[in-house]
């Protein structure tokens, strides 16, 4: 089959990567893909991002399954899009994508269903959302009510720092990062504790969990610095314990789900809690997002070993009207095993439901270590060659994000460029292995962290 990966980071380079290692797909197209898709002979970059283009493209190639990777595709609603024209798509729809792509119709959401999350108030008057943090004292967290590329929150360790992002989210030349036309943020209670990243799959009915995962979100060692898209991640995360896994999917990912069926909004695609888990284990949902995180996505992929279209061809089964029929002439006791609940036909291939797929995952953790642009997060400059890329291997894996081409050169182009991604033994030799490649990589300008996995590591660092 042919497969179309919408979108241009490392977190679509990952997916791209893992969907052309199997043996069910004859071509894997990334629209619009960066310099690493490019250079990858078993992936094909399509230079467009317009949704009615990219569907009467998909239409055209005669796509079978296409994957959304970041979220502002799917807050344009190229989910819709392409169901409209019976083409099947793994992602939510435009609506159930609001739980990402507005802040505050997401904590609504959460107080509505139960969900426990942190106390919040929302504002669009710039005034009231100052006397709202002079009243609460910090630190205090501010969040831009739009998409923002992973950048639209401040965790405010000051009144200060809480002011100035007000200034910069609502003021009198707002930040752009706006829903529905208007600047709008939420302001929540700040939260002591460890950060996780839960993901599963959903077909709005059923879920499964893929492999637990933490990433660093702040730029600098020691969770120092501004706040990113994240630095580099690891799974799994020793922090989710089988029993907070369980409290997770009891308390939010289920009601979650139940929650926007009863809506009327039924939820299929990748969904991201990004949990907070305190000293007494008791977890609080931050937010959600409606696709992979990145960098999480690189270190599950590396480490996922069922095919990765069976997960997606089963999650978006639901989407196919007409089901194959076993043919009359199969024996009957054939025709009875193929017919048992839980088994779903396409194109002549029984495809297991969503609920009774069970996932195979490299026992060996995988970290991830980003290497970002000169002047990230705030001001990134582009332009700068990279060298000294290594070759591809089965325990090592370079994800790009912000690259291009140019001239036969390779050059950054965004803001996080690298994801240089390993598999090992043991964490710690994962994080030896990743940052040992690292280091024959450059270009001028570059930024990453030192210690990412510390936490797991009890705070030991790699150098």
């Amino acid at each position: 089959m042919k497969i179309l990966v919408i979108g241009s980071g490392g977190r679509e380079h990952a997916i791209a990567w893992k969907l052309s290692k199997s043996k069910r797909v004859q071509s894997v197209y990334v629209a619009p893909g960066n310099g690493g898709t490019a250079r990858d002979k078993n992936i094909i970059n399509i230079p467009i991002t317009d949704v009615v283009l990219l569907r009467q493209w998909a239409q055209q190639e005669q796509i079978a399954l296409t994957v959304v990777g970041p979220e502002a595709p799917l807050a344009l609603g190229v989910v819709d899009e392409f169901r409209a024209h019976q083409l099947r798509i793994f992602g939510p729809t435009r609506e159930a994508a609001q739980l990402e792509s507005s802040k505050a119709f997401s904590k609504a959401f959460m107080i509505r269903h139960s969900i426990p999350t942190a106390k919040y108030e929302t504002f669009t008057d710039v005034r009231e959302a100052h006397d709202y943090v002079k009243r609460m004292g910090a630190p205090i967290v501010v969040k831009a009510d739009g998409l923002a590329a992973g950048k639209g929150v401040v965790v405010a360790m000051t009144l200060e720092e809480a002011h100035t992002a007000i200034d910069f989210m609502l003021g009198d030349a707002p930040s752009g990062v706006q829903h529905n036309g208007q600047a709008r943020v939420v302001i929540e209670e700040f939260l002591q504790g460890e950060e996780a990243s839960f993901i599963v799959t959903c077909d709005g009915l059923q879920n499964v969990a893929l492999a637990t995962c933490q990433d660093h979100k702040r730029l600098k060692d020691n969770d120092l610095g501004p706040n990113t898209g994240g630095m580099g991640a690891y799974s799994p995360a020793p922090i989710v314990t089988p029993q907070i896994h369980a409290k997770t999917m009891r308390e939010i990912i289920i009601p979650t789900l139940k929650g926007m069926a009863a809506d009327g909004v039924p939820y299929s695609g990748f969904l991201y809690a990004g949990l907070m888990i305190t000293k007494d284990q008791e977890i609080k949902c931050l937010e959600f997002n409606c696709r992979l995180g990145d960098p999480e996505t690189q270190p599950i992929m590396m480490r996922l070993k069922t095919d990765l279209v069976d997960l997606l061809m089963s999650a978006t089964q639901s989407q196919v009207k007409s089901v194959e029929k076993v043919i009359d002439s199969s024996p009957k006791q054939d025709r009875e095993t193929r017919e048992k609940p839980g088994k779903l036909f396409f194109n002549n291939h029984v495809w297991p439901s969503l609920e009774s797929l069970e996932l195979d995952w490299d026992r060996r953790p995988a970290l991830g270590v980003v290497m970002a642009a000169q002047g990230y997060p705030q001001n990134p400059k582009k332009g700068a060659k990279i060298t000294g890329l290594p070759e591809d291997s089965e325990d090592v894996m370079v994800f790009h994000a912000g690259t291009t081409g140019e001239s036969g050169e390779l050059k950054t182009s965004g803001g996080r460029v690298l994801c240089v991604t390993a598999l090992g033994g043991t964490l710690k030799l994962a994080q030896q292995l990743a940052y040992k490649t690292l280091e024959g990589i450059a270009f001028e300008g570059a930024q990453y962290r030192t210690d990412i996995g510390y936490r797991a590591l009890q705070n030991v660092k790699p150098h």
